[in-house]
């Protein structure tokens, strides 16, 4: 009887035990009360100021330890890692979770989140990361053909087997963090394969896929592109409108020019919704997908870029074939970062950079991504940085670090503005009733390790205002166009943030009335309209 006892109180303690871990909420994605879509963490906002590791430095847990402790004295509030396919099951349905486990300890032990990258059946369109038991196996596990009957490295998203595989992996994967990590939720976000679609073909020529695109456009496609047909991309409406709008036959009859793509993107994505759908029904955290641009900007009819992938452009074809995608992230080696940006900021989709070039702009860039509300901000293989690089983007990374938790409280559509130089020395943009004209004074400089200008203007009451940047100088004027209108200062302070709290560093009412930003600081400002 006292056995029976001792065991009903010990269930009862597990049962409670692990219902406070899954009650406990996990992180989620919604919209804030100024129209900003956030990650939401134990019930506070988190942006992540972050970058992304080489492929390979989390594949051996000695060689990443030593990186992640200069990345948290970089000023990164996490990292994105890769899982690959191939380490996590060596042989088919043998799991091995001891990397995994040690990448998210090192993050614990340096103080910072993590979004993980599972390397499954697409990296960069290729399947290298895939097991050696599924390359070999070409007959159960077929491959993407470029040319009919010649094999490519890449595996077809027609191979139903394949998919099953990936699938079933994917969710031990989300199984064994839910189990691990559900707690403490160190990983936040996981992106799901990397850079799909095709290389060296628009679509894959294999017999079962040509089959497939001499068949009638699937219902579901369809039926998605009828009932969002007035919030379409312009692209999508321009291939509809070409074949007159017919919402009906083969994939050549439908989307015209552009079938080929389309065809592609739906197959590849639903191959995707898969994979996510069996991690969710382990483990709900945020996932999302990533995208190798298109560098022509739509204007290339023919795609050079791989075909079938998230690109902007095949936002509808992905929502319609993937729904259970949270966000659509831009992998950024594009000179044009401001037009980036606006595509990748379509139908609500929310800024997510996760992938950026190796590069001192990053240094600029991420306030213009901030002050455009970028959920994330990763330059690629930040662990690879020479030292002058390093230093360059980890003073910007430092003046920011701890406003993001007061900016993610504040921010929103109409409060908060990026700025970057892109050739042209004077601005004109508008907060509230002020007019600010922004002149900018530092020009990139790659072999000097010199950033060009950049920096945001957060609003937080009517006339109040914080600035972060560098290389610029800001003026602030009334929209109203009457002349007896005045403007002075009521407080021009530089400071810093530590963990969302405003210390004021030394007071600049006196000869410092302009805004001058020559490093990267932060200045809070507020001003008096009069007559």
């Amino acid at each position: 009887m006292k056995k029976n006892r001792v065991f009903s109180l010990v269930t009862v303690v597990l049962i409670v035990t692990t219902f406070c871990v899954d009650a406990q909420k996990l992180p989620y994605i919604t919209v804030n009360r100024e129209g900003v879509k956030q990650l939401i963490v134990d019930e506070k906002p988190f942006i992540f100021l972050s970058g992304e590791l080489h492929n390979s430095t989390a594949s051996n847990l000695r060689y990443l330890s030593p990186r992640m402790k200069d990345l948290k004295e970089r000023y990164l509030n996490s990292v994105i890692a890769t899982v690959s396919w191939e380490l996590f099951e060596p042989r088919e349905g043998e799991y091995d979770y001891a990397l995994v486990k040690g990448i998210i300890d090192q993050a614990r032990e340096n103080d910072m989140k993590l979004i993980l990258i599972w390397f499954g059946t697409w990296k960069n369109t290729w399947s290298t990361y895939a097991p050696e038991w599924v390359k070999t196996n070409i007959k159960r596990f077929p491959r993407m053909q470029i040319k009919n009957g010649i094999n490519s490295g890449a595996l077809s998203a027609f191979g139903e087997n394949t998919r099953k595989a990936d699938a079933k992996a994917f969710a031990e994967l989300m199984r064994y963090i839910r189990e691990y990590d559900a707690k403490e939720q160190t990983v936040l976000m996981m992106q799901v394969e990397n850079e799909t679609g095709l290389l060296g073909t628009s679509r894959d020529r294999s017999n079962i896929a040509e089959a497939a695109f001499k068949e009638q456009v699937p219902v579901t496609l369809i039926e998605y592109l009828k009932q969002n047909k007035l919030n379409l991309t312009s692209e999508m409406k321009n291939m509809l409108q070409l074949t007159g709008n017919k919402l009906t036959g083969t994939w050549r009859e439908v989307f015209g020019y552009g079938a080929d793509e389309v065809f592609s993107a739906w197959y590849v994505s639903q191959y995707v919704e898969d994979i996510i759908l069996a991690g969710k029904a382990e483990y709900a955290i945020p996932m999302y997908v990533n995208a190798w641009l298109d560098g022509s900007f739509s204007k290339d009819l023919v795609p050079n870029y791989p075909s079938g992938g998230p690109v902007s452009k095949m936002f509808d074809v992905w929502r319609a074939g993937a729904p259970s995608i949270d966000l659509y992230g831009a992998d950024v080696y594009l000179d044009d970062f401001k037009k980036v940006c606006d595509q990748y900021t379509q139908q609500g989709n929310p800024l997510f950079l996760p992938e950026l070039a190796p590069s001192v702009r990053q240094a600029a860039y991420v306030y213009y991504a901030l002050g455009r509300n970028a959920m994330c901000f990763a330059p690629f293989a930040i662990d690879g940085f020479n030292s002058e690089t390093a230093a360059v983007v980890a003073r910007s990374y430092q003046s920011l670090k701890g406003f993001l938790p007061f900016f993610s409280q504040h921010c929103g559509k109409d409060r908060n503005i990026g700025l970057l130089y892109t050739g042209r020395e004077e601005e004109i943009c508008q907060l509230g009733n002020y007019r600010i004209q922004v002149r900018y004074n530092q020009q990139r400089n790659e072999n000097e390790y010199r950033s060009e200008s950049g920096g945001l203007i957060l609003q937080t009451d009517k006339d109040e205002f914080f600035i972060c940047g560098f290389g610029m100088q800001l003026s602030f004027y009334p929209v109203s166009e009457k002349s007896d209108m005045q403007i002075e200062f009521l407080l021009h302070e530089e400071g810093s943030f530590d963990d969302g709290v405003w210390h004021s560093e030394r007071r600049m009412n006196g000869d410092e009335l302009s805004i001058r930003m020559t490093t990267p600081s932060i200045r809070k400002v507020k001003f008096h309209i009069y007559k």
